[in-house]
């Protein structure tokens, strides 16, 4: 260190080291000087990843976090710098993801006086942050840190900020690096479930005929994905899971059902009218997966295992409802259920699964679910998959069969296109031995594509897949379906060559036009990994997802098939309720 005695940007670099933070993501600016100076003056082992946008090194951080369950930071200076990280705060925010966004400021004495890149990103990030800091006091700065990722961590995840303003982080220090925390308010401690709670679930699990297990992205970050495969086999009940919850329950297990909702299975959506019981760990029971809620489950027993108190009641009132860390429940269930009479129930299920497939037709231009289905086939499913969001998003959703945790990144309630590229990239950063897959559609790629440069930069072996239809195609099919095809601001003409685009950056840029070259430019895409390779897929340019839920409609309400000609409405497959 160059300096005797340590400033504020300095003591936070150390406060950072003691939290065990790896990279942090970012860009600097006039107010942030002081502390990436410090990154140079600590000597710290904390890597800086120089990114081209501070919104991409918001999901760089997500996609690392999401993908080792560790956070990670973002480090932006002041106004623009600070203001381009929103969406990608509320993205990490909306699921859950745990992030330290730390932006730098116009000095203290000039706050609210429109001093040069000043912006209130406390004031303006305040609904999509788990909880903000203003620091005034250099002093503090070790406590702030040491509470900030307490917060981000424990508890439901999600994003803190730390807004430091430049004379705190250029001033001197002369406080205690091992400050203790000062949270009096925050009691997030992992209680056991109340065993009376535990005993009518088990109770309710043994009457019924027809039960439903349907787990979400807490089931992940709890790391309950083995209790939840042991509970569902002793009971021998079929499972579902939402976009999010991909992994929680392995996909490829004949009990599991694939993703329910808006574009999930016909068979989930079939089995979710139907049931007699619902079993929800760890979903918040988002309206894309529960249509109408007046009508969702009506005649089922509802059942909600979540650890935020917030979403008990919000969307579904639930007849038993269990506040607790997904783990500890699905533990204690387990060890008190007993089995009931399912074996029906299953083979009425097997018959669903045979009867409503999820299917395409390889004729008549290449298809997205080709690409995802045949990259599946020739990796065993073992990456690391980032999406953006789209149809690209729920077509790999579909097809892709997820069997571990923390192997699906996807931008599910905020819905951020320009996700999928810097969460892959994040996600190689944190786990530099496995493959990293990106899907992306041609619209969001080109919202965050400048980033190819710190993959290049890094020399990491994403392979990047752009499934090019040059639409906005999830718009389109809206407009097609429900607004008489009149197509408003979708068509993407002017798409660059996005091959040609990657070799500009140094990477490897591939190019798929037929059917016939599928596996022969996948192989080449796999095999090489002396940097990111990106793979331009030109697609049947209108193509719609199904199954799907129309917006505002009951699972009941479901269109398994397109339509056969244009002008011809879809039909919906009714879905018959069982009763009890």
């Amino acid at each position: 260190m160059t300096k005797s005695k340590l400033d504020g940007a300095q003591a936070l670099i150390k406060g950072l080291e003691k939290q065990g933070v790896e990279y942090i993501f970012g860009i600097p600016g006039g107010a942030t000087i002081p502390m990436f100076d410090a990154l140079v003056t600590t000597g710290t082992k904390i890597k800086l990843i120089l990114t081209r946008h501070e919104q991409a090194a918001t999901h760089m951080a997500d996609g690392y976090a999401r993908a080792t369950g560790r956070p990670a930071v973002v480090l932006v200076t002041s106004g623009p710098g600070a203001t381009n990280t929103v969406t990608g705060i509320m993205t990490a925010h909306m699921d859950s993801v745990p992030m330290l966004i730390i932006s730098g400021q116009a000095v203290a004495w000039m706050l609210g006086k429109d001093a040069f890149q000043e912006a209130d990103i406390y004031g303006m990030t305040m609904p999509i942050v788990k909880h903000s800091y203003l620091v005034y006091d250099a002093n503090d700065i070790p406590r702030v840190v040491r509470e900030a990722f307490h917060i981000a961590t424990t508890g439901r995840p999600g994003p803190v900020l730390i807004d430091v303003p430049k004379n705190v982080s250029s001033g001197a220090f002369t406080g205690n690096l091992e400050a203790d925390m000062d949270l009096p308010g925050y009691r997030p401690e992992l209680l056991p479930p109340d065993p009376k709670i535990i005993q009518a679930i088990a109770d309710a699990l043994k009457r019924a005929r027809r039960p439903i297990m349907l787990v979400g992205h807490g089931v992940i970050i709890a790391d309950a994905c083995g209790a939840v495969k042991a509970l569902a086999e002793k009971l021998n009940i079929p499972v579902t899971n939402t976009l999010l919850g991909k992994g929680g329950f392995p996909e490829t297990h004949p009990l599991a059902l694939g993703m329910l909702g808006m574009h999930g299975t016909a068979y989930a959506n079939k089995a979710m009218v139907e049931a007699d019981l619902i079993l929800n760990i760890g979903s918040r029971f988002d309206d894309r997966i529960i249509g109408i809620a007046a009508q969702f489950g009506r005649n089922a027993v509802k059942i909600h295992v979540d650890i935020d108190p917030s979403e008990i009641g919000k969307m579904i009132k639930p007849d038993i409802y269990c506040l607790c860390d997904a783990r500890l429940a699905a533990e204690q269930i387990l060890k008190t259920v007993e089995r009931g009479e399912t074996s029906d129930w299953i083979k009425r299920i097997n018959s669903y699964k045979k009867e409503f497939p999820l299917h395409y037709r390889r004729t008549g231009g290449l298809k997205m679910q080709h690409i995802i289905e045949e990259l599946h086939t020739m990796t065993g499913g073992k990456a690391v998959v980032a999406t953006d969001v789209g149809q690209h998003q729920m077509w790999t959703a579909q097809f892709w069969k997820v069997d571990q945790r923390n192997n699906w990144l996807s931008s599910g309630g905020a819905g951020t296109m320009g996700y999928g590229l810097p969460a892959a990239i994040g996600a190689q950063f944190g786990r530099p031995k496995d493959l990293v897959i990106s899907f992306s559609g041609d619209g969001g790629f080109q919202m965050t594509m400048s980033d190819l440069a710190t993959a290049c930069n890094h020399r990491l072996p994403i392979k990047a897949f752009v499934l090019n239809n040059s639409y906005l195609g999830m718009v389109r099919q809206w407009q097609e379906l429900f607004y008489d095809d009149r197509k408003s601001g979708v068509d993407l003409e002017g798409n660059p060559d996005f091959a040609k685009v990657a070799e500009a950056y140094g990477a490897l840029g591939l190019r798929i036009k037929r059917a016939a070259d599928v596996r022969k430019v996948l192989t080449r895409a796999l095999e090489y990994n002396d940097g990111p390779c990106v793979i331009d897929v030109h697609v049947h340019k209108e193509q719609n997802v199904f199954p799907m839920v129309p917006a505002g409609k009951a699972l009941e309400d479901m269109i398994i098939e397109p339509r056969r000609r244009r002008g011809r409405p879809p039909t919906a497959a009714k879905t018959k309720r069982a009763t009890k």
